[in-house]
């Protein structure tokens, strides 16, 4: 069942300048995308720094102004009132998380571990002091934290450590869906792995869905069951995991595909090959991808599950799909 809807959300910024300051321009941040979020499922929203990925995970929990569309929570329209404190929104506020990239400066540094994971919890719910430090110690525990950390600071964690304690206060509400981004760029192999593997387990346990925004194929690979690629502020490829992986279609995901380093040294000079013949495709077949203002094409269906943004002109073999195919909307 799908509980969260993206429908041509579009969050654009001002560019201002002037003697009056007035406004001369847009960023196009995010330009017009839509997006279906299932119960507990993993959508995986993959792009380069600058794509536009954060800035959708911030429109949906209202840290971002929308400027048009609709963000549509369990059928009720809430764009840009997560931050409304009416209690008909309580509910979305409570249900919708978001664990951030940099543990450091999501956790206050001057407060106990007590107090940060508690901070959520004393909005939506009526705890003693004694109920409160028990729902403290049990969400620790889940995270495979000592109870005792919760007389510490953040500073006195390692990196690993303080994104299982955004974790333990994300899951704090309770709730529905996770924003996680970038939750382990910062992290060394081993501890990215541990932290990945943890989160899925809590999925189960808890049925979350997440929204796990990234750069890094290989790690979306490990989490999501369907993945977007974002490009200039739109999807420029969406559908199944195994249809974005197994069969990519725009140059920007292939590109991107090509980037996943080889541990086999027996396959790293094919790799090489093939990442060269991509850039190559990039630089001749641009006008297959990007319109005459760089600006990416509308997703189309190429196959069942699978939306491609090519040039609707485009006729060469395979390159655009006959739009009754069921499921390409």
């Amino acid at each position: 069942m799908s509980f969260l809807e993206l429908d041509d959300l579009k969050v654009h910024f001002p560019i201002r300048g002037g003697i009056f300051n007035t406004i001369q321009d847009y960023v196009y941040a995010v330009d017009g995308v839509d997006m279906v979020i299932e119960q507990g499922k993993t959508y995986g929203l993959v792009g380069e720094s600058g794509s536009g990925k954060t800035t959708i995970g911030k429109g949906i929990i209202g840290l971002e102004h929308v400027t048009d569309g609709k963000v549509i929570f369990e059928g009720q329209d809430v764009t840009n009132k997560a931050r409304n404190r009416a209690e008909e929104y309580r509910g979305y506020n409570k249900d919708i998380q978001m664990i951030f990239q940099d543990s450091t400066s999501a956790l206050n540094p001057k407060k106990r571990i007590l107090d940060i994971i508690a901070e959520p919890m004393r909005n939506y719910f009526d705890y003693t002091d004694k109920e409160e430090q028990a729902e403290v110690v049990r969400l620790l525990e889940i995270v495979g934290l000592n109870k005792d950390a919760i007389y510490r600071y953040p500073h006195e964690f390692s990196g690993g450590q303080r994104q299982r304690l955004g974790v333990a206060r994300a899951v704090a509400t309770n709730p529905k869906l996770i924003i996680a981004d970038e939750p382990t760029s910062a992290l060394d192999l081993s501890v990215q792995a541990q932290v990945l593997n943890f989160m899925k387990r809590i999925q189960k346990e808890y049925n979350l869905s997440y929204l796990f925004i990234s750069h890094d194929l290989s790690v979306v690979k490990h989490m999501a069951d369907d993945i977007a690629i974002m490009h200039r502020g739109r999807f420029v490829e969406r559908g199944s995991k195994e249809k974005i992986f197994n069969n990519p279609q725009h140059i920007y995901t292939k590109r991107l595909l090509s980037a996943i380093p080889q541990i086999d040294p027996l396959n790293r000079e094919q790799h090489k090959l093939e990442r060269q013949a991509v850039e190559k495709e990039y630089e001749e077949q641009e006008i297959h991808y990007y319109d005459e203002n760089g600006r990416v094409y509308d997703l189309q269906p190429f196959e069942k599950d699978h939306m491609v943004a090519l040039n609707p002109n485009d006729k060469t073999p395979g390159s655009l799909a006959d739009s009754t195919i069921e499921g390409g909307n």
